[in-house]
Order: structure tokens, then C-alpha cells, then sequence
């Protein structure tokens, strides 16, 4: 072992992207730049992320509230629409909401609690207890729910999601009733034309749905699968992964990601003569300790990557082997009988007592979320992450 340096992941500053850029360029551009500026060499193996945001925005990936509204339309019959277990998140929903609201004459918003999908609160489990109410096997209306809980207030935002979410549907023109259910057959006693609004459960739901009778369902995976009148749109993913742009308009997850990330490896491999990899990334895949808010709202972390990033680590837990295999041994001999263990470690690992602990998730998802950590959602302008040393170890000259 001669290197004192693991992983290293720099963010690298880009211009602003605008729609029509060619992201291979500003990316490829961006980090020579970097590298020149701060020293460091392009190595095979390296790996380039790229945050989902400008490769949608250089694509023109956007949609409009009238967009959604239109495929609403097109799928519903305009009158009473029940749609199921959104995020509680303006970023995320609010401007999904509008449109869908203008596409119906009466909504029927129907929540998760005591948290939404992905941790947002609406009441304590404590609070639960307190009451003796059980989520899962208990159906709420508005009225119930504020008298056993009161006012609830979003501990991060300050938003009340229930009145928030009610002024956006009856300011675009629909009635409002909300609920709050785990169950989504719940809503059938209202309407039986629903719209699924979670992400990673969404394929249960819609099962779930139609067993219990449903005659129409859809989920947000569904909407914008195809252009409404010249709009962004996702084939794969429809209006899942978008986040708001303007208050009329969102920016949809971007398309065709794999060959975003195809090219920006063979231009780079045109310029350095060096195979790097490359992945487009959205949120990671991790969960915040104070607020236990998972941060993955997106479908997936990775729409797109090259393929050196298939797969799951393969490692041993150098501490399992210091505590165990090689107790005895200390100082050089203990790094030789280390370094010796993982030279010829065994090419599939799993399930074995040297390899507990070493996470065993998917390689896109452990380096999107290095990315995502990285490169942060605010003023940090560096919305390309350059990772060098991922798949190195600890025997790595």
C-alpha cells in the first residue's frame, strides 16, 4: 500500500445550463477545466455524475399545469377523481396538484399518515398512541382527524399540507374532500376513477385498486408518457421525478439518460484516452436522522449509467479480518495479511462472515448518493460530481 488517499469526490462548477445546451460538452468541458486548475489527472475508471436537473433542463424537459390538466382529460371523465397518497412537498406536488384539480370537477385527496411515503409528518406516532388510533386498519375524514390531532405544521417547512394542499385544489376550480387512509381501497366508497400519486409502492396500490374494483386507475407514472401539445414528457416515468420550476410549470426527470451518460463517456474517452464511467443522478438513497425524512422521491436514483457501474460491491470488512481471521498479528504483518486476504478474496462474496456489514446496495445507488451528498440542492453551483479512487482498495498502489 503506497497511496494515503481513498475516495475522492470534487464538485465540478459548470455554466448554467439552459435548454438546447449539449450537456456532453459543458460536462467534458467542465471537468477538463477542473482537472487542469486543480491539479489532478483523468484515470480509467474515474466516474462523472451528472445531477438529473440539467440534463432535463438541456433537453427542455418541462411541462404546465394546462399539460397535466390535458392528460387528465384524456385519461378521466372530469368528474370526481380520487388521488391517492401524494407527497406532502410543494417542490414536489403542488403544481402536479394544480393541474390535476383543473382536469376535475371534485377531488379526493386521500392521505397517508402518520407520514407520507417518504417520512413527512403529519402526527406523531406518539399522537397515535395517545389516541388509540391505529393508521392502518383506521379511516379518517378531515373532521376526525383534526379532532383527535388538531393543527398539524410540517416541522421543516412550517406548511400546514392540509390546508396547503385544500387552497390549491379549490383555487383551480374543483371541490375538495380529504381523507387519510393506508388502505387505498378506502377511496372507492367516493369514486371509482383514482389516481396513485406514490412512488415506490405505486405498482402495489394500482393492484391493489383494481382487486378492490377500481374501473379506472392510473398513477403520476402514467401522466405525460407522451407530449401534450409540444411538452415535456418522460416515457418511463411520466410526471414521477419532477420538481417544480415555475408556479405553472414543473421540470420533468429527464429521458433518454443512459444515452446521455453513453455519450458523455465516449467523448471523454475521445479527448483523454480514458474509459471513465458515467451515471445520471437524482436524489440519493438515505434518510435523514432528525427528521426521518427518506430522501428518495425520486423513481430511482440512477435513470442512467454506463455499464461499469453494474452491480454490488464485492468487499471484505477489513475489521472483521483484524478482529478475527488475523487477531494475532499486528503492525506490517497484520497490513501483509490483509492486503494478501484481499488480492485473493473470493469473486462472489455474499453471505459471507468477512463481508458482513459492507452493504451489499447497488453500486448506482451508493455513488448517486456520494453525488447527491456532494453536490447539495442549493447555491454550491457544482452540479457535476467527479469521483476518483471509488473502486480502488485497500491494496491499490
Amino acid at each position: 500500500m503506497k497511496r494515503s488517499v481513498g475516495v475522492i469526490a470534487r464538485g465540478i462548477r459548470t455554466p448554467i445550463v439552459s435548454t438546447g445546451d449539449k450537456i456532453e460538452e459543458i460536462v467534458t468541458n467542465s471537468i477538463q477545466k477542473a482537472a487542469e486548475m486543480e491539479g489532478f489527472s483523468i484515470q480509467d475508471r474515474d466516474i462523472i455524475g451528472v445531477t438529473e436537473s440539467v440534463v432535463a433542463r438541456a433537453q427542455g424537459n418541462y411541462a404546465s399545469a394546462d399539460d397535466i390538466k390535458m392528460d387528465i382529460n384524456n385519461k378521466y371523465d372530469g368528474e370526481t377523481l380520487g388521488v391517492l397518497f401524494p407527497i406532502l412537498s410543494r417542490n414536489r406536488f403542488a403544481v402536479l396538484l394544480k393541474g390535476i384539480a383543473r382536469g376535475a370537477k371534485h377531488i379526493v385527496l386521500m392521505l397517508q399518515y402518520p407520514s407520507d411515503e417518504v417520512g413527512n409528518p403529519l402526527v406523531s406516532i406518539e399522537k397515535l398512541d395517545e389516541k388509540g388510533i391505529d393508521p392502518w386498519k383506521d379511516n379518517l375524514t378531515e373532521e376526525g382527524f383534526y379532532k383527535a390531532f388538531g393543527e398539524t405544521i410540517h416541522p421543516f417547512t412550517g406548511i400546514n399540507y392540509i390546508e396547503y394542499y385544500r387552497s390549491i385544489i379549490e383555487t383551480s376550480g374543483a371541490k375538495c374532500t380529504i381523507l387519510f387512509s393506508n388502505r387505498p381501497e378506502a377511496v372507492l366508497s367516493y369514486t371509482e376513477q383514482v389516481l396513485t400519486c406514490d412512488v415506490h409502492t405505486r405498482l402495489r396500490t394500482k393492484k391493489q385498486l383494481l382487486k378492490a374494483g377500481a374501473k379506472k386507475v392510473y398513477g403520476l407514472d402514467d401522466i405525460l408518457i407522451t407530449s401534450m401539445n409540444g411538452s415535456g414528457y418522460n416515457p418511463e416515468y411520466g410526471l414521477l421525478g419532477s420538481n417544480k420550476a415555475t408556479e405553472e410549470t414543473v421540470k420533468l426527470f429527464p429521458r433518454d439518460s443512459q444515452k446521455v451518460a453513453e455519450e458523455i463517456q465516449a467523448v471523454m474517452k475521445e479527448r483523454t484516452g480514458k474509459k471513465v464511467e458515467v451515471l445520471v443522478y437524482g436524489d440519493g438513497a438515505f434518510k435523514d436522522p432528525q427528521g426521518k425524512i427518506w430522501e428518495l422521491a425520486d423513481p430511482v436514483v440512477s435513470p442512467g449509467y454506463t455499464v461499469g457501474l453494474e452491480g454490488t460491491p464485492n468487499e471484505v470488512k477489513i475489521k472483521y479480518l483484524a478482529d478475527n481471521d488475523f487477531a494475532d498479528l499486528k503492525g506490517e504483518a497484520l497490513k501483509a495479511a490483509i492486503a494478501e486476504h484481499i488480492k485473493n478474496k473470493k469473486e462472489n462474496l455474499t453471505g459471507a462472515m468477512e463481508a458482513q456489514g459492507t452493504t451489499p446496495r447497488k453500486l448506482t445507488d451508493l455513488i448517486g448518493s456520494l453525488c447527491d451528498l456532494t453536490s447539495g440542492s442549493g447555491d454550491k453551483g457544482t452540479p457535476v460530481v467527479y469521483i476518483q479512487g471509488y473502486f480502488d482498495s485497500y491494496i491499490e498502489a
